[in-house]
């Protein structure tokens, strides 16, 4: 069995290594799926080549339509699925390529997930102290003692009170399991929280709570987070800097301010666009026909061009790469080609 004082050692080291440096690297990931049907099988390319970054201490909203390979990636991020190909790197090191079990471990307890459904990723017949404590108990890192108390210090981080432990997630808001969920993904003090959809399930007053819970936690603890969503007025609360993907590809990657005020990617207009407005004057871009295309069959050149308004000849022969298009933003889009 692997020493926790050992994985930790080798966890520092590599942190301190790397203080400068993102914390979160993402480099040309893709994903494929064997799809099997009547005519045999087919292969879906979830994601074509994403790359970004997370600095400590940053929120990365990754924004776009069902289907367009968010939850994919995160997923990827913390190790629920395997890549294709391409790396996820932890303060410089390739997660896949961790040399040790103790590197491995350590690396694993510093990456977490928050599930969209609260209530679906709790187990009914568990007591919330036990499925807080789960990633504890795995770990082998407290005694039973300090078990319970660190259980009882995270419902009170999360705004619960300590006389939950014996309840059941039935006994519980869905803002309340949400707030169960994210204390058992801080269980074991990560660095890095993947939020896939954390509010999509609750009502508006509860969203507000629970965004205001992470950015609690966030400044308290020094959290970094991908923050997945496509309600693009909660992802302009959280987040640092926006992502915004289309068919398996990032095709619009920039500081909040700049996607907001200033989108350059036509899909990225579309959907701020889409964002209802109690402003009869704002004046919207051409509306944005059709659907997300199949990822069994993508069409050739930029996978946007069919329902562009803008597209070109080359943008249905030449897919575009993504380009740095002004100080700290980048687009993949030909109209912003040198």
């Amino acid at each position: 069995m692997v020493s926790r004082r050992a994985a930790r050692r080798a966890f520092l080291f590599w942190a301190s290594a790397m203080v400068d440096q993102p914390i979160v690297e993402v480099r040309d990931l893709k994903k494929t799926f064997a799809v099997k049907h009547a005519g045999g099988t087919s292969t879906l390319h979830a994601l074509s080549g994403v790359n970004f970054d997370i600095m400590r201490g940053e929120t990365l909203g990754l924004v776009g339509e069902s289907g367009s390979g968010k939850t994919t990636a995160g997923r990827i991020l913390v190790g629920l699925i395997p890549a294709s190909s391409g790396t996820v790197s932890l303060f410089g090191h390739d997660i896949a390529g961790a040399n040790g079990k103790a590197q491995l471990a350590a690396v694993r307890s510093r990456l977490q997930f928050v599930f969209q459904d609260p209530y679906a990723s709790l187990n009914p017949r568990m007591r919330i102290g036990s499925a807080i404590a789960e990633p504890i108990d795995i770990a082998g890192t407290h005694s039973r003692k300090d078990r319970n108390d660190r259980v009882a210090e995270l419902l009170e981080l999360v705004g619960l009170p300590r006389n939950s432990v014996e309840r059941y997630p039935h006994e519980f808001s869905g803002g309340q399991r949400q707030r169960i969920v994210i204390a058992r993904a801080l269980a074991l003090n990560p660095d890095f929280v993947v939020c896939d959809e954390p509010v999509s399930a609750l009502d508006v007053s509860m969203q507000a709570q629970i965004v205001n819970l992470l950015l609690d936690l966030q400044e308290r603890l020094g959290l970094s987070y991908l923050f997945i969503a496509h309600d693009l007025a909660v992802v302009r609360a959280v987040s640092t800097r926006v992502a915004v993907m289309y068919a398996g590809s990032i095709v619009e990657f920039a500081p909040k301010a700049k996607i907001y005020s200033d989108p350059q990617h036509p899909y990225s207009r579309a959907l701020l666009d889409a964002v209802p407005r109690a402003d009869p004057d704002f004046v919207r871009h051409p509306v944005v026909a059709g659907e997300v295309p199949s990822l069994l069959d993508p069409p050739p050149g930029c996978s946007f061009h069919p329902r562009c308004a803008y597209a070109m000849d080359r943008c249905r022969v030449e897919a575009p790469s993504l380009r740095e298009s002004g100080p700290g933003r980048h687009v993949a889009c030909h109209l912003f080609s040198a």
